[in-house]
């Protein structure tokens, strides 16, 4: 129950950062559309986030989150301090020295990020501008992340989990405001993304004071501690970076598609990333610390248990997601973005996107369950091989599939590879006896699958129904689709407790736990 209530609190603060999201997403589609500008500041904010997810959120947290609790739990909190401040200064001048040689280069590295922006000197000489605008988000963000790290090591995870809002803030702020004053709202939006990593540093490094964990900027020094650490980020890093590859291929496959073709997939990702970010990055943020603590302890039984309810809990909230987000992708895309910029042609092609990319849904969400199964037992080489073989597919695929689907293609082949790395995680867990399927897991799984289609074809069969509304004006549009999903979320909840996939005493134990 320790691990639901910690995916719950996780899991609401990122509610509030996703809904903040598609409001922000909404504002970037009236502001920009899916034509040249979008696409440009497109690459310039996703170029930061993939290293930031590579360096940050990936390698860097997998070695430190593990350490530092092990340290934390055996040594002490001096002692654990004292790591952490170590472990900063060397982050800070690493990723100083990487930010400063990415601004040097930036007109050579863009060739590399976005291929097809090459034939076009003003759309290419403005990708390299914005993107050297956001770039310094990398090394604020970095920081940050050591901070949450040891927040969510502490079992404080609300400061870490409400830092997204504050972009969204930011970025919402500067095309209202901002824009006004810059040339393009591009221009607005990428000054915006580097304001929000400086306040995101702040907040995290005051709520590391409040918690008692005041670090300090010191002398870097390679420590044994620390020296252990990069052993274990090298291959965690290169994990990472096999998926970020994977990342980076989508985008440089899609800028050699026809204008908005990155717009098409970043709107469609943007929605599909709501169930993702708030389910799969809670799940991941609560379950490694605590595998972490329960595996120092000896405590196998617990860690099992630990990772058997993380699944349970992923597949109860993402397959009903799954099946919806492919039934209602047209509408749910018209009511979020059709306005401004944003026209009908972009709704079709977005929403066909989407519904690509949520088949994958529940893969990239297990995916978080099962990668602390290694991480927590500091194996950070099998999950590399892993995430190689669904690269090496997902670029097979999208070579394949790009020039029957277009940018189809690139989700479909999305999609797969998520399947194909899910599968490979969850069969070498199991034969290394690290991971099986519990009893209440076989028992409930199958039911959760069965409402979830049912759901469906309710929800399939009432879009009949509303389809003339659906054509109508923003506000009927938007009752319309409303009424949709929280129809068919009372129809999933009623058939899971009619089925028996979820028990009211569960529900009322975690409450009960959580008020006290």
């Amino acid at each position: 129950m320790v691990l639901v209530r910690s995916i719950v609190t996780v899991s609401s603060f990122t509610m509030v950062s996703r809904i903040l999201g598609f409001c922000r997403d909404i504002l970037i589609a009236a502001f920009l559309g899916t034509g040249v500008l979008a696409d440009v500041f497109f690459v310039a904010f996703k170029i930061p986030n993939l290293f930031r997810r590579l360096f940050a959120e990936g390698a860097f947290n997998a070695a430190f989150v593990p350490q530092f609790s092990g340290i934390l739990e055996h040594e002490g909190k001096i002692n654990a301090k004292v790591f952490a401040e170590q472990a900063l200064a060397v982050l800070l001048w690493s990723m100083l020295i990487f930010v400063v040689f990415f601004q040097i280069m930036m007109p050579y590295l863009m060739v590399g990020f976005a291929p097809g922006f090459k034939n076009n000197t003003e759309q290419f000489d403005l990708a390299i501008l914005l993107t050297r605008i956001t770039f310094p988000y990398l090394l604020f963000i970095s920081l940050a992340s050591l901070m949450s790290g040891v927040l969510n090591s502490l079992g404080k995870f609300a400061a870490a989990a409400a830092t997204p809002i504050l972009l969204n803030i930011c970025l919402i702020s500067s095309l209202v405001i901002l824009s006004k004053h810059t040339e393009t709202p591009a221009h607005a939006l990428a000054w915006g993304v580097s304001v929000a990593g400086i306040l995101q540093l702040v907040w995290l490094l005051l709520n590391c004071g409040w918690a008692g964990f005041w670090l300090r900027l010191i002398r870097p020094r390679f420590t044994d501690n620390i020296r252990k650490m990069f052993r274990r980020i090298l291959p965690v890093a290169i994990g990472a970076g096999v998926y970020q590859a994977s990342l980076l291929i989508d985008t440089i496959i899609a800028s050699l598609l026809p204008s908005g073709s990155i717009s098409f997939l970043f709107f469609a990702d943007r929605v599909n990333q709501l169930p993702l970010g708030v389910v799969g990055v809670a799940v991941g943020t609560a379950l490694l610390p605590l595998m972490s603590r329960q595996l120092g302890a000896a405590d196998y039984k617990g860690a099992l248990e630990s990772q058997n309810r993380a699944v349970e809990f992923s597949l109860f909230l993402t397959l009903p997601a799954t099946v919806a987000l492919v039934v209602l992708a047209q509408p749910i895309i018209s009511v979020l973005f059709e306005r401004g910029a944003f026209d009908t042609a972009s709704v079709k092609a977005t929403g066909d996107t989407l519904a690509m990319y949520a088949l994958g849904l529940p893969a990239y969400v297990m995916v978080k369950a099962l990668v602390p199964g290694f991480f927590a037992r500091e194996d950070t080489v099998t999950p590399v091989k892993i995430a190689a073989f669904a690269l090496l597919i997902n670029l097979v695929l999208n070579l394949i599939l790009m020039g029957p689907f277009m940018h189809l293609g690139i989700a479909i082949a999305t999609a797969i590879s998520a399947w194909c790395n899910v599968l490979a995680l969850a069969f070498i867990l199991k034969r290394r006896g690290y991971f099986t399927l519990d009893s209440r897991n076989l028992v409930r799984l199958p039911r959760m699958v069965v409402a979830s289609f049912i759901m469906g074809a309710v929800i399939f069969f009432s879009v009949l129904f509303f389809n003339n509304f659906l054509t109508y004006g923003i506000s009927v549009k938007f009752i319309s689709v409303a009424i949709l999903v929280f129809g068919g979320l009372i129809i999933y909840c009623s058939l899971v407790f009619l089925f028996g996939a979820v028990k009211w005493n569960e529900l009322k134990q975690i409450y009960q736990r959580k008020a006290t």
